[in-house]
């Protein structure tokens, strides 16, 4: 049952609180149980890892209602697995696969009447978070940790849908060479605020931004990852030590491959070649795919995609991507975990 004073098709990409979320803590060397609690205010000591030395993590994921009514998780063992490797880097404790998913299940189940009904392209996003918690006020991992999932509905991130959008070369770096670029790390995000809003004020969606060390190879496009089709038809992913490892890229470079019988390649992608590409998109779990209409890059605007038309390549990626996680489209074994 839908909430009335939700507009599905008009959904944004903002909190609303839901009923239910998760809630764990590991102290003494162990996870407790969970539990699942009406109370979205987290309390923490003032001294918690997590609010002076950026000891967290997070992941984001959705659920989808289905043609039959059913509703499909994707693909959230990678989420877990992406967390474990996040949670590693920052000497946090990793929290078991399995109560990643199930945890993830909890939450959509017990907060179904948010889930936007098949056909209005919404979702519930889950964002799943890993936090030091406890007294410590040394640069030191924290005594305690606490794991959550909280959710809510949404429609999509860039408002249009799957209409072409201008970005622009960024200034700044988003992560630095050996740092936590691959981590889903709350710190990456915080050092991408004012780069963002520089490019929203120069009438750009988000910035591109280029590697660390030499400024010359395309890394990540604002939050989310670089894709582009080129001229004789490979489906092309920069490849780079601080790019996060996106579980929709990770999808479209395999439905390229083995579904659309395309020839994928992940290496650099240098901001001077942008011609060698006819099309061009950003693909993240938020946006699953905005295609890039233009690039500016210094004096130069680069044009992929008009103002209205979407490239054959990514339309063709974006439905056979969308039809699986909404259950139209067959998936791939272990890609689909059915909440009920």
């Amino acid at each position: 049952m839908s909430r009335p004073n939700i507009d599905w098709p008009t959904l944004g990409f903002d909190y609303l609180r839901t009923d239910l979320r998760y809630l764990s803590h590991w102290r003494g060397g162990a996870w407790d149980g969970g539990t699942l609690t009406g109370d979205n205010t987290l309390h923490i000591s003032e001294a918690s890892s997590a609010l002076h030395y950026g000891q967290q993590c997070f992941e984001g994921l959705k659920a989808y209602r289905c043609r039959d009514g059913s509703v499909n998780l994707f693909r959230p063992d990678r989420n877990a697995a992406r967390m474990h490797r996040s949670s590693a880097r920052l000497l946090m404790p990793p929290v078991p696969t399995e109560t990643f998913i199930d945890a993830c299940r909890q939450v959509v189940r017990a907060n179904l009447g948010y889930l936007p009904p098949y056909g209005t392209g919404g979702a519930l996003y889950l964002r799943p978070f890993l936090i030091g918690v406890g007294h410590n006020v040394r640069v030191a991992s924290a005594p305690e940790f606490l794991f959550s999932v909280f959710c809510f509905p949404v429609g999509p991130y860039f408002k249009g849908g799957l209409t072409p959008t201008n970005f622009v070369v960024s200034r700044y770096d988003r992560a630095a060479p050996n740092g936590t670029g691959a981590a889903k790390v709350g710190g990456n995000y915080a050092a991408s605020l004012l780069p963002g809003q520089e490019a929203r004020g120069q009438g750009f969606a988000d910035g591109i931004y280029l590697d660390p060390e030499t400024h010359t190879k395309i890394e990540e496009v604002g939050s989310a990852n670089f894709f582009g089709i080129t001229r004789d038809g490979k489906v092309v992913t920069p490849r780079s030590p601080s790019i996060l490892p996106g579980v929709t890229r990770d999808s479209l470079m395999y439905l390229a491959r083995e579904r659309l019988g395309l020839e994928v390649e992940e290496r650099d992608v240098y901001v001077d070649r942008l011609g060698d590409f006819a099309e061009a998109g950003a693909c993240g779990t938020a946006a699953v795919i905005t295609p890039i209409g233009g690039v500016q890059h210094g004096e130069t605007f680069h044009v992929f995609h008009s103002e209205t038309e979407v490239g054959p390549v990514t339309r063709r990626l974006y439905d056979e991507l969308t039809g699986i996680q909404f259950g139209d489209v067959e998936a791939p074994e272990g890609w689909t975990v059915k909440v009920e």
